[in-house]
């Protein structure tokens, strides 16, 4: 079952921005061993394996989008470059819209079939509307793993 294309819900799925949305955080932020800090004092960090992920499908040439649903897409972008992972990301679909907007914009930009795609997500709803476009979805409870993603390489 292998893919072309992974696609990755960013709060709850790839980080863990202190229990909450990124988008409930409050810059400015500042780095902090291997986490990040905003101004409150709330720690954002990546699930362990998201490093590993991200430098496994860059290196198996697979494209790699990002698709969140947040209201301060700036906030998300500026996490993605604070943890020194967003030029793993070919595509950001990083705005306030459905998933499944985010998901057919990105196979118009990649020109791919909905077989070649597989999307991870925390939350449920997302997973039903995006599989039921034709896509492989995945739940992700607790942060994404390298086992989530090897069935798909």
């Amino acid at each position: 079952m292998t893919k072309s294309v992974f696609v990755f819900d960013l709060d709850f799925t790839l980080w863990d921005a202190g229990g909450t949305w990124c988008d409930c955080t409050t810059p400015p932020y500042k780095n902090v061993n291997n986490h990040i800090v905003d101004y409150y004092g709330s720690e954002i960090h990546l699930y362990k394996d998201v490093r590993i992920i991200l430098e496994q499908l860059k290196n198996d040439n697979k494209i790699i989008a990002a698709a969140s649903r947040t209201c301060a897409p700036e906030i998300a972008r500026e996490l993605l470059e604070r943890f020194n992972i967003r030029h793993f990301f070919d595509i950001e679909e990083i705005y306030p819209t459905s998933k499944t907007q985010h998901l057919s914009e990105i196979l118009d930009q990649t020109q791919k079939t909905t077989d070649d795609l597989v999307f991870f997500d925390d939350e449920i709803r997302n997973i039903y509307d995006v599989g039921n476009m034709g896509i492989k979805s995945v739940h992700i409870q607790n942060g994404i793993t390298m086992q989530h993603i090897k069935k798909y390489i």
